[in-house]
């Protein structure tokens, strides 16, 4: 598998420069050549198989044959290991059509461990094929962050920098990313907001001595192995259900695209998927969007769902070369006009066939509650903000549409409640997850404020890198 860059400045690259690289060196996203395909025959004999098997059959595809079958096992079966529920990501009903997918069953109760937790362990590998080190830089808005820094923690050739905006996460997402004491994770308090955070990155990968000096590379969902790594459990919950002979509709709590763009990567190679929905906070950039045919961001809204609060979506790059028959110089053109007049309008092509597979649905905050409050009370379970804009918008949707009763509903739980307590509708019962946040309160932090600018970045980069002038080891 080759892995090209969204703006086609760049020749084509093996899978390893893409893991390790992030950004394409044209400042583009890397996407596959062309997608592998799965026959609904090969779709339906995975569907009494683990997650692991399925991961295996579905990333085996994306890596080329210097990867040893035996080495993508292992490193699959690793991931797994580091969740507390069998399945990895289990389904839990709402009722007869409607399913929520658990993807908080992770070290840091987040849906960003399915990926996170195999990242690391291909970057381990990598670097021992390449020898040497990097330097991870990412920003986060919360959940990135944490899962990043866990899982790649004490890590010897790899150090971890992680941008969070300044008192817009929540007290747990903060203290998971700041009581770490290994000496290769960093965590910085940008002044700014998530936006802000992500300008920085981009612009330190834009600085090509600064990423030459420390090796940099990116673990947010700009690294293809992220997006990936997240399209497993979109064939594992829809063949649970029966798929390929069952419609399945995912909604898709949203901020960064990189989430329902890998639901998006898991149709292009053959799963039925009738419909993407776009679940959006007030931070509604990609609702307007789809709904106006407009991309333009306003300024980024405080909410009780602090991982939703962006405005602008990098994984949406990745959806317009792909709609725009994967020409570059549409790219190129838009995310111009993005940085010189803030903004854009889709193709009126483009836009028709976004309107074919994606809906979308803004939440208010008062929508939120409401709709933590219902699930509580008509199903005994407690969910987070983000996964109730999920339960919210996939009820509205379903409510507007005349696809039948017989469409089931898969709603993506991304985060585990205990996670927001100050958003909670009911008590904390005791339990492992409950016990782990109270034991992280009782730890002391360790963090880094720095202003939203590049060369105070840049400055804390170079001084506290392992990667910078360090030598490359010989590879094995």
């Amino acid at each position: 598998m080759i892995y090209v860059s969204t703006r086609g400045q760049t020749d084509g690259v093996a899978f390893q420069e893409a893991l390790l690289g992030g950004l394409a060196r044209d400042g583009g996203l890397h996407m596959p050549q062309a997608w592998p395909h799965f026959t609904e025959a090969q779709m339906a004999s995975f569907r009494d198989a683990s997650h692991a098997a399925v991961a295996f059959a579905v990333i085996r595809r994306f890596l080329d044959a210097s990867w040893s079958d035996t080495e993508i096992a292992s490193i699959i079966e690793g991931a797994c290991a580091a969740f507390d529920d069998a399945a990895v990501t289990p389904l839990r009903s709402l009722g007869a059509s409607e399913h929520l997918l658990e993807l908080f069953h992770g070290p840091t109760l987040s849906f960003k461990d399915v990926a996170m937790q195999l990242l690391a362990r291909l970057f381990a590998a990598a670097l021992r094929r390449r020898g040497g080190g990097v330097a991870i830089i990412a920003a986060t808005s919360g959940d990135t962050g944490a899962a990043a820094i866990h899982g790649f923690r004490g890590m010897e050739d790899i150090d971890v920098f992680i941008l969070y905006p300044q008192g817009r996460i929540s007290e747990v997402q903060r203290r998971q990313m700041t009581t770490p004491t290994e000496e290769n994770v960093h965590a910085i308090a940008v002044e700014g907001d998530f936006d802000d955070c992500q300008s920085l990155v981009k612009q330190c990968f834009a600085d090509e001595s600064l990423r030459a000096d420390l090796s940099l590379t990116g673990v947010n969902s700009i690294n293809w192995a992220r997006i990936m790594a997240q399209t497993v459990y979109y064939f594992t919950a829809a063949l649970r259900l029966g798929a390929p002979n069952t419609p399945v509709r995912f909604s898709v709590p949203t901020g960064n695209f990189g989430n329902i763009f890998a639901g998006h990567a898991a149709a292009r190679m053959g799963l039925p998927v009738a419909c993407l929905n776009i679940a959006t906070n007030a931070n509604d950039i990609l609702a307007r969007c789809l709904h106006g045919g407009e991309y333009r961001p306003r300024q980024v809204i405080p909410t009780c769902a602090p991982s939703m609060d962006i405005q602008i979506a990098s994984n949406f790059e990745r959806l317009l070369f792909e709609l725009s028959n994967r020409d570059s110089r549409v790219v190129l053109r838009l995310m111009a006009e993005l940085k010189t007049q803030g903004g854009f309008r889709i193709p009126a092509p483009v836009l028709a066939d976004m309107r074919r597979l994606f809906r979308a649905a803004s939440v208010s905050e008062a929508q939120i509650r409401a709709t933590m409050e219902a699930v509580q009370r008509q199903n005994g379970m407690e969910i987070d903000p983000h996964t109730a804009i999920g339960v919210h918008a996939a009820r509205r949707l379903r409510e507007e549409s005349d696809s039948g009763d017989n469409m089931q509903d898969i709603i993506l739980a991304t985060a585990h409640p205990a996670k927001f307590p100050e958003a909670r509708v009911s008590a904390p019962h005791d339990s492992a997850a409950e016990r782990r946040i109270q034991a992280l309160m009782k730890l002391p932090e360790r963090l880094h404020a720095l202003p939203a600018r590049k060369d105070s970045l840049e400055d804390f980069l170079r001084s506290h890198s392992r990667s910078n002038g360090r030598p490359a080891r010989s590879g094995r």
